[in-house]
């Protein structure tokens, strides 16, 4: 039973405010790496955390190593200074947001991670690692996003990292003579190979920052949770995570929608002819040619979407169905070797406990303007098909009210739904390890959009306000906080989200429920039985990625 969100009294004793103690230990801002020495400094944020900022993991994917998998680094010399983020990859943005600085700055040499640790760490400890991968559709986001830092949840012995990695053309081109020039005949996953790189790194390197190697949870949201689900599907990263969180990204493999999200992958053959265009939008011939282009010219097209809605029941119902950006990952027998139904059905994948979930107002829900009776009417009728007479049977609306009313519920059953049975698929597949599956229902201060895309992470890192400083934060807004870091908190050191006096979590089974989080808190059904069953049906109808 979903309890109410009352947790003025679980939450008396609030989590440490920040600069409220210092380093006991000046020796701990200086750390010992195999590539050399770095000098970290104290968060700006919370003086019981230091943050090493700008750490090369790669060497520079510059001139003839444009568009080629990442490699080693050379070492450096005396005391690099790690205070400073580095600098942001190519990248068509300007404005701060969920998931970007708003620095222009910006250069091919773009391969950093910034490492937060616990200022007071005992020597001999070994702390769970968080390394986190930001959204941002595959074209824009760093690691530097305050969004994201991890002073909130390094002040709770564990160890953060965030990193960058390639986006856009410059780390998803595939073309026929990258693939032919590659030990591995594929093309078209470089910024997903630095990532995997980025993890190795953490792997080898991270014990030095008094983390622990062998435990290392991996997360992502949005486009980020496409790489948290590659990490698990992809077997360059086996035995690298021992567990995953996936924020918006979880569907079920018949699930049409996944072909609007990030979450999808391009296949080879398709994203070779995606990179011959290009080149020939590039006026030039060959890849020497392509590699001395200037980085800002291949931004032009850095925000291209695709057209895989073309000649389909969803081509005209662009409102729910947006086609994916171009540059995303490439199933291409090497990074990605095989569709996700038939990894997931074969058990071709990492084995590791799972917690992801999906918001009450994304996915296709509370759209912003709203839908007219006529719309509603007009684009369910098409993307329902055979099924259309017993959806508006379930959901039926005589005005325009009730017409988002019923377009919000569809969606948000759906979105349950489909995540539902991926678990489920996970669990069939031969998969022994849990996963765990939340409904994220909390609305921030200030914001119109309702328990919108990414508005959890405001939460999870336990930063709020220094991601919104001008929001109305209230009492409640930090009690969700609380409890939200505490869950996650959890899953990267047990990998299980339950404990410290926290309403149960159950763990996902034949049972078809999941956790909502935010203004309740208890696991509820996924779905009313009859909904679930015209969802399947629906489902069935379509070819699994």
């Amino acid at each position: 039973m979903i309890a109410a969100g009352l947790l003025a009294a679980w939450c008396v004793d609030a989590y440490p405010s920040p600069l409220s103690s210092s380093v006991e230990d000046e020796s701990a801002l200086q750390v010992h790496t195999s590539y050399g020495d770095l000098l970290g400094a104290v968060s700006e944020y919370n003086d019981e955390v230091i943050a090493f900022k700008g750490i090369p993991y790669a060497a520079p994917p510059t001139g003839p190593r444009r568009w080629r998998p990442p490699a080693p680094m050379e070492p450096w010399t005396g005391v690099r200074n790690a205070t400073e983020f580095g600098i942001q990859c190519p990248q068509y943005n300007d404005t701060m947001t969920l998931w970007t600085t708003g620095s222009t700055q910006m250069s091919e040499d773009c391969l950093f991670m910034n490492i937060w640790v616990p200022a007071n760490r005992k020597g001999d400890e070994k702390l769970p690692v968080y390394f986190w991968m930001h959204g941002g559709r595959f074209i824009q986001g760093s690691g530097a996003v305050v969004t994201y830092d991890g002073s909130g949840l390094a002040a709770h012995d564990v160890i953060v990292v965030t990193v960058n990695y390639r986006l856009g053309p410059l780390g998803f081109l595939a073309h026929p003579e990258l693939s032919a020039e590659s030990e591995t005949n594929s093309s078209g996953n470089y910024g997903a190979l630095d990532l995997i790189y980025a993890l190795n790194w953490v792997k080898e390197e991270i014990a030095a920052f008094g983390g622990d190697p062998d435990s290392i949870t991996v997360g992502g949201q949005s486009s980020g949770s496409s790489c948290s689900l590659d990490m698990m599907y992809s077997p360059l990263a086996h035995g690298l995570a021992k567990g995953i969180v996936v924020e918006s990204g979880t569907r079920a493999p018949h699930d049409p929608m996944t072909g609007s999200l990030a979450t999808s992958y391009r296949l080879q053959d398709q994203a070779e002819a995606d990179g011959v265009r290009f080149m020939a939008e590039m006026n030039v011939t060959t890849l020497e040619e392509l590699r001395n282009v200037p980085f800002d010219t291949l931004l032009i097209y850095d925000q291209e979407d695709d057209t895989t809605y073309s000649d389909t029941r969803f081509e005209n119902s662009s409102i729910f169905f947006l086609d994916p950006p171009i540059w995303r990952p490439v199933l291409d027998g090497h990074f990605l070797p095989s569709t996700y139904g038939e990894l997931l059905e074969t058990g071709r994948h990492a084995n590791v406990p799972i917690l992801a979930g999906y918001n009450l107002d994304e996915a296709g829900a509370k759209l912003s303007p709203g839908l007219t009776l006529d719309t509603f009417r007009s684009n369910f009728t098409a993307i329902m098909g055979n099924l259309s007479s017993e959806f508006f049977s379930l959901y039926p609306a005589e005005n325009d009210a009730q017409a988002n009313n019923a377009s919000n519920r569809f969606w948000q059953a759906f979105s349950r739904t489909s995540q539902w049975k991926w678990a489920r698929d996970y669990a069939l597949g031969g998969a022994s390890a849990d996963t765990f599956l939340y409904f994220w229902t909390h609305t921030p201060p200030d914001w119109t959009l309702g328990a919108s895309h990414g508005t959890e992470m405001y939460y999870v890192f336990n930063n709020i306000p220094y991601t919104q400083p001008s929001a109305a934060w209230t009492a409640t807004d930090y009690a969700i906080e609380k409890r939200m870091v505490q869950y996650w908190l959890n899953f990267i050191k047990d990998s299980d989200p339950n404990g410290s006096n926290l309403p149960y979590w159950p763990a996902t089974s034949e049972d078809p429920l999941n956790m909502w989080l935010g203004d309740a808190w208890g696991p509820g059904e996924v779905a009313d039985p009859v909904e679930m069953k015209l969802i399947w049906e629906y489902l069935k109808q379509f070819e699994q990625w």
